[in-house]
């Protein structure tokens, strides 16, 4: 039985009995989603459970094959994004679909400029601009360029933009997934203030203490499916993933229970990659890093701390200009990503969608990418040796749909994600370097990819392994990097006396308890 949190009032948007039917896959069956003014409403869900679908049918990019959606006591169905947005229903995405060249003022009025005799009101334009800002008690100069800004504003001018139709639903697509804390706070301080201007308001992240903090209400999918709605406070978080991936609460306590074991020390021998004062100017302040084959070495810091920029120098994608890098006690010079491949190395980008896969090619193809640009391209592979490879990786990592031929980006997160570890586990590395391998995916697949780093480990790769979750790194490393303003400024071996707080101290910059 579907469980129904009581709600009082009439519901701004009532999705009923929704269905969606893709070719072999049935991805939306008799789902419900009801909306209230001035409420933040998460969707909740393992990547693949029907959340981006659920979202695509609401606001026109699909049509229904069955179902019924009404929206303000009306029937209705949109032919597309911009009826839904002409109708008060607005969709803020992940990555921010702005023009970063742009001014402020142009990004929100794009297309919709005040015009006078076929010419647009600049004045009008930019006054307007900062009248929409004010609604969300924000005060930027509207003249400059977007990109001029952090991600964290460039959201918030996302969501400007998007409340200037007189929005009475708001759709928030893993909003936080590339901010820090203090970002995190001023985007749900605008949050709040568009949910006490009786802004209807759906909320997608895979932070669960975040959805705790700013969600009135949620709605739980699985497999296409109803789970249930429930009031936040009501739903205790381990139940609540507990109805998200379909485990029961036992299973999912002897699962937080695991991470130290990964933690026992091992046995160091020679180093396999060692960092000897390595640096950028503008990257990285030289550093010193070892990491030994077995070896789970974590890299903690704020974002724009230097983790990716000292993960890229250790692949070769940025070039040091000082210090050296000894791979197996020999000193060695990486021109090129290509040259770090040659040597076992291989780099997991955090950015999945712009420097990791390539959403037009098969999973197929994406798998084989980095093993055929290893061999060359005079050098192909046959597709019988690449069926055999996909098919080993696809069954190892449960890749869903487990179809070789389909396009990457009709997949969910957590399996885009998997794909890009199957291309870099496919080429058989010595060092793994994977940066926020489980950034914006759900409980489930963060738990299969942490597993895997570990299982990795205990057969002898070396992995380098960046993450923005302190509780992550604590449960997967061996030791932890801490970095502070591009610097890296502690190694700590990850013993019992290791926890958030002291690594969070070092952060910030404060003493560390002896």
């Amino acid at each position: 039985m579907v469980e129904q949190s009581p709600v009082t009032g009439v519901p701004v948007l009532e999705m009923s009995g929704i269905r969606k039917v893709f070719p072999g896959v049935v991805a939306l069956d008799g789902v419900d989603l009801r909306l209230q003014p001035g409420e933040v409403h998460a969707l909740m869900g393992e990547n693949g459970a029907g959340k981006s679908t659920l979202i695509k049918v609401l606001t026109g990019v699909y049509d229904i094959d069955g179902g019924q959606i009404r929206l303000a006591g009306q029937d209705v169905h949109f032919s597309g994004p911009l009826p839904a947005q002409q109708a008060g229903i607005s969709t803020v995405y992940q990555e921010v679909n702005l023009c970063a060249n742009l001014s402020v003022a142009e990004n929100i009025l794009l297309g919709r400029e005040p015009r006078q005799f076929g010419r647009i009101r600049w004045g009008q334009t930019r006054r307007r601009a900062r009248e929409l800002l004010q609604r969300l008690d924000l005060d930027l100069d509207v003249s400059a360029p977007l990109g001029a800004y952090s991600l964290a504003i460039q959201q918030m001018v996302a969501i400007a933009r998007a409340v200037d139709i007189d929005a009475k639903v708001l759709i928030l697509d893993e909003p936080t997934s590339s901010l820090d804390a203090s970002e995190v706070a001023q985007l749900f301080a605008v949050i709040r203030r568009l949910k006490a201007q009786g802004v209807a308001i759906v909320f997608v992240s895979h932070f669960l203490d975040q959805v705790y903090e700013i969600a009135d209400r949620m709605t739980v999918l699985r497999n296409g499916r109803l789970v249930g709605e429930y009031r936040t406070a009501e739903l205790p978080q381990m139940e609540l993933v507990a109805k998200m991936i379909g485990k029961d609460l036992a299973t999912l306590e002897d699962l937080e229970q695991q991470p130290r074991e990964t933690t026992a020390r091992i046995e160091r021998g020679e180093a396999l990659v060692q960092a000897e004062d390595l640096g950028r100017k503008g990257g990285i302040e030289p550093f010193g890093l070892s990491i030994h084959p077995g070896e789970i070495v974590g890299l903690a810091g704020l974002l724009g701390s230097g983790r990716t920029e000292l993960a890229r120098l250790l692949f070769g994608a940025d070039r040091a200009d000082e210090g050296r890098l000894k791979v197996d006690g020999k000193a060695v010079t990486l021109r090129s990503p290509r040259a770090a491949m040659n040597r076992g190395i291989a780099f997991s980008s955090e950015n999945r969608r712009t420097e990791g896969i390539v959403g037009d090619l098969s999973v197929r193809e994406n798998i084989i990418l980095a093993l055929q640009a290893s061999r060359g391209w005079m050098r192909p592979i046959s597709r019988r040796r690449a069926d055999e490879l996909v098919g080993k990786y696809v069954k190892a990592l449960d890749i869903r749909p487990a179809d070789p031929d389909r396009r990457v980006r009709d997949l969910s997160g957590g399996n885009q994600q998997k794909v890009l570890l199957a291309r870099w586990l496919i080429t058989e590395p010595r060092l793994f370097i994977v940066d926020e391998p489980t950034r914006g995916i759900d409980v489930g697949a963060k738990a299969e990819i942490q597993r895997l780093v570990a299982e990795l480990a205990d057969g002898g790769m070396a992995v380098l392994f960046v993450s923005a979750e302190l509780e992550e790194v604590l449960r997967l490393s061996h030791k932890i990097e801490i970095l502070r303003d591009r610097r890296l400024v502690e190694e700590l071996e990850n013993t019992e006396a290791v926890d958030a707080d002291r690594i969070m101290q070092t952060i910030a910059g404060g003493q560390s308890p002896s």
